[in-house]
């Protein structure tokens, strides 16, 4: 097993029966962070009338996997 990280983005808009996501996967926590943080600055970049209508947020998440196919093995695994 491995340890990767999970950065699911969850988005909420007003008359929609559900939460929408989409989710990414990284090889260390840093990775996951750098993503998340430029997600995060380009909603709050967006101009207000998108805000009032979509609410976004997005968590990194570790999370144990078998290995991954074509995906780089974290430093000192």
């Amino acid at each position: 097993m491995i340890k990767i990280w999970l950065l699911l983005m969850i988005i909420s808009m007003p008359d929609q029966p559900s939460v929408k996501y989409t989710a990414s996967i990284y090889p260390d926590e840093e990775k996951c962070l750098v993503a998340q943080d430029s997600y995060n600055t380009a909603y709050k970049n967006k101009d207000q009338d998108y805000k009032s209508r979509v609410r976004s947020e997005a968590f990194c998440i570790p999370f144990e996997a078998f290995p991954i196919p074509g995906m780089p093995s974290p430093v000192g695994a």
